[in-house]
């Protein structure tokens, strides 16, 4: 990776990493161990959520294209919007281009805030397309986090109640695994036991820190 795809020296006192990786690959069980380190977690699938839910002008557009009961007394029917998207690119286009500029904005509304309460330490900006956005220069390194597909395929199956089809038409959706890996600072297999990747977790954030002359991950 270029060392001018990452932000320069900003002095700000935080560590800016992004996490990316494919769906089921592992990324949350990543997120939450180094959250427990001592980490800020910045989930841009919740800013997503909030945006959908809280933007006027999102809700505007999205009732417009799939029916004005797409909203609902528990929110957005997320997965009638879903069923397009995944199948249809164009409409998969425009959700991407009315929402993702918006969760960026967010994201770095929350870092904005974080500097404003002078805080010094590690920032994870869990984002499976920041690569997709750019967000990656902004960031001081990225973790990519990887895994077998079939192994990826029965997480989705387990934790989300995909089917296969489902599941394999998402993950077909996103970048390819050897790409993540590719353009991050830091890759981990996920191809063990949960507590062998929250282990390599810990330790590539702090050779990426060490590299950076950061030191520990630990809130100050």
């Amino acid at each position: 990776m270029p060392t001018d795809a990452r932000r320069a020296p900003a002095g700000d006192g935080l560590f800016l990493v992004g996490l990316v990786g494919r769906a089921g690959s592992g990324k949350s069980t990543v997120a939450r161990a180094l959250e427990r380190d001592g980490a800020v977690v910045i989930d841009a699938d919740a800013l997503g959520h909030e945006v959908t839910a809280e933007d006027q002008a999102v809700r505007a557009a999205l009732s417009a294209e799939y029916g004005d009961d797409v909203y609902g007394p528990a929110g957005l029917d997320r997965a009638r919007v879903a069923a397009v998207v995944f199948r249809d690119p164009a409409a998969r286009e425009r959700l991407n281009r009315l929402v993702h500029p918006r969760i960026v904005d967010r994201i770095r509304s929350r870092l904005d805030g974080l500097r404003a309460d002078g805080f010094h330490g590690t920032v994870v900006v869990d984002a499976a397309l920041l690569l997709d956005w750019g967000f990656e220069r902004e960031c001081d390194a990225v973790i990519a986090v990887t895994a077998p597909r079939d192994a990826q395929l029965e997480r989705l199956r387990a934790q989300r109640g995909w089917s296969d089809a489902e599941a394999a038409r998402r993950l077909d959706a996103q970048r390819p695994a050897e790409q993540f890996a590719a353009l991050a600072d830091a890759t981990l297999v996920n191809d063990g036991t949960p507590a062998e990747l929250e282990r390599n977790a810990l330790a590539a954030l702090e050779r990426l820190r060490a590299r950076e002359g950061k030191g520990t991950t630990r809130r100050c």
